[in-house]
């Protein structure tokens, strides 16, 4: 074994959100641990969420969206739907308790290549940031 693999098997696996670090020491300690639920930011937030979505942690979802917006129950992903990747294009601070965070998150299902082009609004309360809801491009 290489020394960069030993390395990498030592470290964890990828975290979906493609900031090229291991889950663990990414959007994993927002998942789960002493961090859960508690992103420093709107951003970082975003990317927990992404990979929530990828992994398939509808509770940390329900958990992170503002109780104002947050649906009953999530919808279910469709069959066969695999994330490709996630791009965050910019975070902006409106304001000492929301933020917005522009993104680019792409999908395959079908065989069909799928792009979700997304402004999403975010409020911080009581110290935790919430996914509030987001505009489609």
């Amino acid at each position: 074994m290489s020394a960069e693999a030993n390395t990498t098997a030592k470290a964890g696996p990828p975290c979906p959100c493609d900031l090229q670090l291991p889950y663990i020491d990414c959007c994993g300690r927002y998942h789960q641990g002493a961090l859960q639920y508690r992103a420093p930011d709107a951003a970082a937030l975003m990317r927990s969420r992404y990979s929530a979505y990828v992994l398939g942690l509808s509770d940390y979802l329900q958990k992170t969206w503002h109780a104002s917006t947050r649906p009953v129950l999530l919808q279910n992903p469709e069959p066969g739907l695999r994330w490709l990747g996630l791009q965050v294009k910019a975070h902006q601070r409106q304001s000492e308790n929301s933020a917005t965070v522009h993104f680019v998150a792409r999908s395959k299902l079908g065989g069909r290549a799928q792009r979700l082009d997304e402004t999403s609004r975010f409020a911080l309360d009581e110290g935790r940031w919430f996914y509030v809801d987001g505009d489609i491009a």
